[in-house]
């Protein structure tokens, strides 16, 4: 039998890449994170991470490991929300960045409604900027974005990724042109990394496509108009990474979390432990940097 509590920090150490962040998230230290891998490691008698003083990558043997983990908790948290006692209820107003509208967050939304049928759950997908400022505001309690920017650590890291150039296939992109854009409007976050990227490098730009919906961005892609900046796990389909021969600036690494109100509901508090113990389903990668 595996120890639930061993399982959900060897699922936050997959998700962060990081037995630091792992620490910090789970409200650990960092040696007892170490101390519940290495239980796991003998219990299943398998290597579930690697590691040296620079980076931690899941092993094969981790990787079949997630699946069965989430499998495990998702029992477990059943079974102690159906005798915890009374129903969670009230209105739970969250708010999610359109990274993740194509990725599995609505079946994790799915299962909390399945399981607190009494909470009513407003869902608004806007751009990381304008939930920062929408939470701010008081106008939800509950937001997965983007953090603004380094040095931003406001709230719980969900998701680390890197962002990357995409466009259509073959876009070519002439080196005495300005580079054709397809953005969306302030305050996105994505917007305001490619034009600091750009200027940092002394690259001319001009604005090909503004859209405030993420499907009209990868539309306006896929016609050939113009490339944009994405986050590399999440990059919709159609579209590809721009080769590095075009010559365009790196974007950098970018980090997603769970913001809240500073005395959050149960409610709220219910929601980010499904999307946390679930955070490795919101994308296909997990990249550090």
């Amino acid at each position: 039998m595996y120890d639930p509590v061993q399982l959900r920090t060897f699922l936050t150490v997959a998700q962060t890449l990081s037995f630091t962040q792992a620490a910090r998230r789970l409200g650990l230290r960092q040696s007892t994170v170490s101390q519940h891998v290495r239980r796991l490691e003998d219990a299943t008698g398998r290597q579930l991470f690697s590691r040296d003083t620079h980076s931690v990558r899941v092993t094969e043997d981790g990787e079949a490991l997630l699946g069965f983990a989430r499998t495990i908790l998702q029992a477990h948290e059943r079974a102690a929300a159906f005798f915890a006692g009374p129903r969670l209820r009230g209105r739970l107003r969250f708010g999610a960045s359109e990274d993740f509208v194509l990725t599995r967050l609505p079946e994790i939304l799915e299962a909390f409604r399945h399981e607190h049928p009494e909470v009513d759950l407003e869902l608004s997908v806007e751009l990381s900027g304008t939930l920062h400022e929408r939470l701010d505001a008081g106008r939800l309690d509950l937001v997965l974005a983007k953090r603004r920017g380094p040095g931003d650590e406001r709230g719980r890291l969900v998701w680390r990724d890197r962002m990357v150039w995409i466009g259509a296939e073959g876009v070519h992109l002439d080196p005495d042109r300005p580079v054709p854009l397809i953005v969306f409007p302030p305050p996105g976050i994505t917007r305001a990394r490619a034009l600091e990227a750009l200027e940092r490098e002394g690259r001319s730009w001009r604005i090909a496509c503004t859209s405030g919906s993420l499907s009209g961005l990868v539309a306006a892609a896929r016609a050939g108009l113009g490339v944009m900046a994405h986050t590399r796990g999440l990059i919709p389909p159609g579209l590809v990474r721009v080769p590095d021969r075009a010559g365009l600036p790196e974007l950098g690494g970018v980090e997603f979390a769970l913001l809240g109100t500073p005395d959050p509901a149960p409610a709220a508090e219910a929601l980010a432990a499904a999307i946390l113990s679930s955070a490795d389903r919101l994308g296909p990668g997990r990249v550090t940097g």
